[in-house]
């Protein structure tokens, strides 16, 4: 395991939900997983953060107080690298999820989701952003 926290950074996945206890089982799953994760229950916290550090991987809710997940994922687009984006939500609104579908996410996950199938994406964005 490298200490470069520049690396550590890239391989670090953001979790964005206001749901504290949806948040704190992802946070729980990832981190049991041998994963480095970073939680925020603010849209606009991960965003600043998103500002001054390199994010790789992002999950993100859709529907959130203040800053929606289409919007995150919007965001994310104009950041270089570009982050891999997976996205969960427990509505499946069928327009958030065409806008969130043409944007690219690596994932688009219904409430509550299988944690096998979650871990999967996860893997699977963090193998994208190695690209």
């Amino acid at each position: 395991m490298s200490s470069d926290p520049a690396e550590l950074e890239a391989n670090e996945i953001c979790l964005v939900d206001d749901d504290v206890s949806v948040l704190r089982s992802m946070q729980y799953l990832l981190a049991s997983d041998g994963l480095a994760v970073r939680a925020f229950n603010k849209p606009e916290d991960f965003l600043a953060h998103a500002a001054t550090h390199r994010v790789s991987v992002v999950v993100t809710d859709i529907w959130m107080d203040g800053v929606t997940g289409l919007e995150i994922l919007a965001r994310m687009c104009a950041v270089s690298p570009r982050p891999r984006v997976i996205v969960i939500t427990a509505r499946d609104d069928l327009a958030a999820r065409a806008t969130a579908m043409a944007i690219g996410p690596v994932a688009f996950l219904i409430k509550p989701f299988n944690d096998e199938k979650f871990l999967a994406a996860v893997h699977d964005a963090l193998a994208q952003a190695k690209q």
